[in-house]
């Protein structure tokens, strides 16, 4: 299945061999480095033990943006409750079979953030969904590797029941498509003076929650976008051609 494990600017070469380890005992491979503070490096490959392979293969990347590439579903990974951003958040558990079922049509991503403070908000805005891990509210505080261990395991124990094998007929639009609609939204906003009544200045970023959300295939992006092309040739005083 295509599923990877993104490790966002990971700061202790010891927990990315660490989160190798944890996930080849779980048969999740593909790794992706983003900004990682040293790699490769002795510790990560000692600390990998056996998985030292994950390692070798692991892709290294300078953005979140570019690991999520082609992804048709992205979880976030969070500790905390986020119930300011208005994203769905589900447990690892819950989380297992939505992954499983969106890796027949594509490369899915589960996102873990750095050891010290986590995914910041901007590198939530790259997911669809969150994945809280449930803590001790007195703490919380899960090492990285431990984290990937959690998420691997639900995953090996949702690969072992029954689920549905059919494709979609329209495949998920991956994370650069939604981007795009993003972008295009974000020019029709500013063209029709389309402002957060309710402040905050954080209108862009609704929206692409709500797309994020509502699982959009190709189809339906390009539709939309098809829609905002329209109503941005009206704003700017145009004709369509």
């Amino acid at each position: 299945m295509p599923i990877r494990f993104i490790l966002v600017a990971p700061s202790h070469p010891g927990n990315v061999g660490a989160a190798a380890r944890a996930m080849k005992t779980m048969g999740v491979e593909e790794l992706w480095l983003v900004a990682p503070a040293q790699y490769p490096h002795p510790e990560a490959t000692a600390l990998a033990s056996s998985a030292a392979d994950l390692l070798d293969r692991a892709t290294v990347v300078d953005t979140l943006s570019e690991a999520v590439q082609g992804c048709t579903l992205v979880l976030g990974t969070s500790a905390r409750l986020r119930t300011a951003l208005y994203w769905p958040v589900m447990t690892p558990r819950e989380a297992a079979p939505k992954l499983l079922e969106a890796a027949v049509d594509g490369p899915v991503a589960v996102v873990f953030g750095t050891e010290r403070t986590g995914l910041t908000n901007a590198d939530f805005e790259r997911c669809n969904a969150l994945i809280h891990i449930p803590a001790n509210p007195a703490y919380e505080s899960l090492n990285l590797s431990q984290a990937v261990q959690i998420v691997a395991y639900e995953l090996r124990c949702a690969m072992a029941l029954p689920r549905p094998e059919a494709r979609r007929l329209v495949p998920l639009a991956p994370a650069e498509e939604l981007d795009r609609l993003n972008a295009h939204m974000g020019q029709v906003l500013a063209a029709v003076a389309f402002t957060d009544r309710a402040g905050g200045g954080h209108l862009e970023r609704r929206f692409a929650r709500i797309f994020g959300r509502a699982e959009l295939d190709c189809h339906e992006v390009n539709m939309l976008r098809g829609l905002l092309a329209s109503v941005l040739v009206k704003a700017r005083g145009g004709a369509e051609s």
